[in-house]
């Protein structure tokens, strides 16, 4: 939110150096501590570590998933086990679902296709999926577990 807000001063002044931003950043840290009894303060701060935490994770993925994908290419003899997975889904919100559709989408072999009607399932495109159930787990257990701990 600090960000935001100091991204949010960098628009207002026309100004985005990394000394105004720093500014802006330090600004809004004094306005939520002023207002810390109408906000829960201390969870803002454990949210907010949650989603840099979400972020290095998906970053980390991204390079490992760019690395599997890299390695399947430059092979002379591609195997691949191609498929679509069903996600059962944990989360519930519009956000959160769009969130994990989309870190799935740009994690590098992977592509969400669909969302059911019920938005009980996510869909994935998998290049290389040899243990479905160890991929859905994997979805499961990294970004959508992250999602809820940042979010909720």
């Amino acid at each position: 939110m600090n960000l935001l807000l100091a991204a949010a001063w960098g628009a207002v002044t026309g100004s985005f150096t990394p000394l105004n931003l720093i500014f802006g950043f330090v600004l809004s840290s004094i306005a939520l501590f002023l207002i810390r009894e109408q906000i829960a303060f201390r969870d803002y701060f454990q949210r907010g570590g949650k989603v840099v935490i979400l972020a290095g994770s998906f970053f980390k993925e991204l390079v490992l998933s760019s690395w599997r994908v890299l390695m399947i290419v430059i092979r002379p003899k591609i195997k691949l086990h191609p498929g679509i997975i069903a996600v059962p889904l944990s989360v519930t919100e519009d956000f959160e679902i769009t969130l994990l559709a989309n870190m799935v989408t740009l994690t590098p072999g992977t592509l969400s296709v669909d969302v059911s009607e019920d938005r009980k399932v996510l869909f994935v495109h998998c290049l290389n999926v040899p243990d479905p159930e160890e991929t859905i787990d994997g979805i499961k257990n990294g970004f959508e577990r992250q999602i809820l701990e940042a979010f909720r």
